[in-house]
């Protein structure tokens, strides 16, 4: 489909189009039954007059067509079909729409929206023949249009043409019909001669006033209408107006006798006219009742409408087409602190310009408003918008703002709806304020390095001047400022880093209570008489604090510190705000109590390191020498009689066990200190394993149990052979120490992705699961193990996990049904 611009938007065929659009709604043939005639001849269900004009399609005449195309009688030309029959200039038909092969008919509203698939137009033409519209029948079925359809559309189209020639102007004036005319008129309208007899009713004034023309004709004024004339007889009235006939029409508030008795308010507009049958009083009556009505109840409307607007919690502000201020609710007075009795400031503009700010707290000028804006034609949802009026808390509120359109499309103003959010605000910047103190804690390896980043996230989230972080000194028991921060500008001097008195000021109430304290107006608060509390009201005051908020920072039920932070305004928020600090100062206190747990956990682990190496330097000198004699004394143990060799055999037997406990406390620190690092190279665990099995072969047949392996070859890991040996021979150990007397110990290894799982299973007395973890521990041995009276140190599991975790790898304890232990043992097959 193609469309001519130029055909469109020709001047003269526009001016055509303007002239029909008043021709056509006054034509003696009804324009809807001509287009209900169109659709009945070709049996369509829908059918419309369209007059394609600059930019939009007036409808003319309509059948069938959906409520949305045709309730304005108007439409966007994105909905047209005449636009493709005016610029093609002859009849269009169309069978299908969807399927036709023309891409923009197949993507076209009426189809998509509408259902639309066929349609058969043919051009509308002025008396000069140029195509001003189309008369266009549609289907929602595709049909082929036959050469009839089309023979009968165009005689239906022949009879929208115009008379070609124009009569003479006196003609026209000649041919009037007076009663038609008279009843043309939308007013009222009686004529009484000059005896007060009723010669002339038109059609509105029987609607009036309920009397018929034929009953009210040729009967006096006084006998049908009654009059109430300022108390005047009516003839009298119409003497003086005969004889001094107006220049202009006299107006006067009477009343009339409606048919029925009751009396009508009405305005009578009076003026004489003269013509064949001699002088006429014309009386043109327009109804008051129903305008004093209406007054009443716009009077009504608008007390109820400003005490609903007084009544809602919400700020409703309008104005109208101009921009002043038309509507201000009570809820918007308060908040900008206007009496209610006032009127509604001529400058509201400037006198709130300046306390307004967008939600990143820029200033924002009174016509970048969601009013203003909405006052030039955009719709506004949930804009935030902070207002800080000086001496008061500030608020947010979201505001949502439209434009007032009139049922003629134009613009008569806009209005805003503020809805107060600040508590919402608040929690959502608390959430973003708890991550940032995560951030913070994260980043830093002390207290007082996080401190300075914690305190400005609680500052700026709450939009407050300054806030401060005291802790409890573990040695002195003392409470200490440990952190503060402030905004650019705040005259620090000496208003941080004092010392709080326990139970005296904000701080140290909290300090001795443990629970939150806040004082919003620390000049009025009675509690703060000491002459070190005034001291530090006075350092507040003159810095512009008024409000004071602490709240205690706790590990448990342990307190540890206290957060103090500071406002210049009163803030009415006060159990919401409480209880997000004391979410702040939980995150101080965990990380606190985290901290001094490492270091306590460091401190513990320094001292075991300082007993390992005092245990290996300063034990195995001594301990080599008493092994050395007990040597010496077993081999001359032909000297001495039977107890005296079992006394030397049981001090070689326990030195050889000390100095084993000493060497693998000394290799443990040593693998863990990185004093002897790991040597890495390829190993192959079928080899590791084959040797590990070979040398425990005499350890395994004493105990008379069976070994059972399943070892493929080919699995190799980057490691250290040596020590991967020493988990073997240890785990193979506790395997036959604690099996029972032909007993069966499996080894089994495979490769899992690149992962060498090595399991060593046996039918042993197993370890309890809540023990599992613990075994690996170093000295510990499980209960039942002790019970059991096995023999053993507690440091083989410790050295095997150890060795494990530097290869990268993992080791835990399973269960092995129905009674054992599974030992599962993974390492990465490349070394990191």
């Amino acid at each position: 489909m193609r469309v001519d611009r130029n055909v469109l938007t020709d001047p003269v065929r526009l001016e055509a189009v303007e002239l029909y659009r008043l021709l056509l709604p006054v034509s003696p043939m009804p324009m809807d039954a001509l287009a209900a005639l169109a659709a009945r001849l070709l049996a369509a269900p829908m059918a419309g007059l369209t007059l394609l004009g600059d930019g939009e399609e007036f409808i003319s005449a309509a059948h069938g067509l959906p409520e949305p195309l045709c309730g304005q009688r108007r439409l966007s030309q994105n909905y047209s079909l005449c636009k493709y029959v005016v610029s093609a200039d002859h009849v269009l038909a169309v069978t299908d729409m969807r399927d036709g092969g023309d891409p923009e008919l197949s993507s076209h509203p009426l189809l998509t929206e509408y259902g639309v698939r066929s349609f058969l137009s043919v051009p509308v033409r002025d008396a000069q023949d140029r195509p001003i519209g189309a008369l266009t029948v549609l289907d929602t079925e595709p049909r082929r249009w036959s050469d009839e359809n089309t023979t009968q559309l165009l005689e239906v189209e022949k009879l929208l043409r115009p008379p070609t020639e124009t009569p003479a102007r006196s003609t026209v004036i000649a041919a009037l019909d007076s009663a038609a005319l008279l009843d043309s008129v939308q007013q009222a309208l009686a004529a009484v001669d000059v005896r007060g007899t009723v010669v002339g009713f038109n059609t509105s004034a029987e609607r009036l006033l309920g009397f018929d023309r034929t009953e009210i004709y040729g009967r006096h004024l006084d006998e049908c209408l009654m009059p109430a004339y300022n108390d005047q007889p009516v003839g009298e009235a119409l003497v003086r107006l005969f004889a001094r006939p107006p220049a202009w029409p006299v107006r006067r508030p009477i009343s009339l006798r409606h048919r029925d008795g009751h009396r009508i308010l009405v305005d009578a507009a009076i003026t004489v006219v003269h013509g064949a049958a001699g002088a006429l009083a014309c009386v043109f009556i327009t109804d008051l009742s129903g305008q004093r009505a209406a007054e009443e109840r716009a009077e009504h409307s608008d007390s109820f409408l400003s005490a609903l607007l007084d009544s809602l919690a919400v700020g409703v502000l309008a104005c109208d087409a101009g921009g002043d201020i038309v509507v201000l609710n009570r809820a918007l007075r308060e908040i900008h602190g206007f009496p209610d009795t006032e009127d509604v400031p001529e400058d509201y503009g400037s006198i709130v310009d300046g306390f307004l700010y967008d939600a990143d707290h820029r200033p924002m000028p009174w016509a970048d408003t969601p009013l203003m804006r909405a006052r030039a034609g955009e719709v506004v949802r949930d804009a935030d918008i902070v207002v800080e009026v000086p001496g008061h808390r500030s608020r947010t509120f979201a505001v949502t703002a439209q434009p007032i359109v009139g049922r003629d499309g134009l613009r008569r103003g806009a209005v805003s709806v503020a809805h107060e959010v600040t508590a919402l605000r608040r929690v959502e910047q608390f959430r973003a304020c708890h991550l940032r103190v995560e951030q913070a804690f994260k980043g830093a390896a002390t207290v007082a390095e996080a401190a300075p980043r914690v305190l400005e996230a609680v500052v700026t989230t709450l939009g407050w001047p300054a806030a401060e972080l005291f802790l409890i000194d573990e040695i002195s028991g003392e409470l200490q400022a440990a952190g503060h921060w402030c905004v650019d500008g705040f005259e620090a001097g000496n208003f941080f880093g004092h010392t709080p008195v326990k139970g005296l000021g904000v701080t140290g109430r909290v300090w001795q209570t443990g629970r939150p304290v806040w004082v919003p107006e620390i000049a009025a608060d009675a509690n703060l008489s000491t002459p070190f509390e005034r001291e530090r009201v006075d350092i507040c005051l003159r810095n512009g604090i008024h409000t004071v908020i602490a709240v205690p920072v706790t590990d448990g039920d342990s307190l540890l510190g206290v957060l103090t932070c500071y406002a210049g305004a009163a803030e009415d928020l006060e159990n919401l705000l409480t209880v997000l600090l004391d979410g702040v100062a939980a995150q101080i206190g965990v990380f606190v109590a985290l901290r001094r747990a490492q270091e306590l956990a460091r401190q513990l682990a320094r001292a075991q390191d300082d007993f390992i190496s005092l245990v290996g330097h300063e034990l195995r000198t001594p301990l080599t020498s008493i092994a050395v004699h007990a040597g010496v004394l077993a081999e001359d143990g032909a000297r001495f009689d039977d107890d005296s060799r079992q006394s030397v055999d049981a001090i070689a037997r326990n030195a050889a066990d000390l100095q084993t406990i000493i060497s693998t406390l000394l290799e443990l620190a040593g693998l863990d200190s990185g004093h002897l690092p790991l040597t890495i190279a390829p190993v192959d665990l079928a080899g590791v394993i084959d040797e590990a099995v070979a040398a425990a072969a005499e350890h395994i047949a004493a105990h008379d149990v069976r070994l059972l392996t399943d070892v493929p070859d080919g699995v190799v890991v980057e490691g250290d052979a040596a020590r991967l040996r020493e988990v073997l021979r240890d785990l193979l150990s506790n395997a036959v120490k604690y099996s029972p007397d032909g007993g069966e110990i499996r080894v089994g290894l495979r490769l899992d992705a690149d992962m060498a799982e090595l399991r060593i299973t046996d039918e042993g007395i197993g370890t309890p699961v809540e023990e599992r973890e613990r075994v690996f521990d170093r000295f510990y041995r499980g209960r039942n193990v002790r019970h059991h009276g096995t023999h053993g140190h507690g440091l083989g599991l410790s050295l095997a996990r150890t060795i494990v975790q530097l290869h990268g790898g993992t080791i835990r304890l399973l269960d092995h049904a129905p009674t054992g232990t599974a030992v599962v043992v993974r390492l990465p097959q490349r070394h990191a």
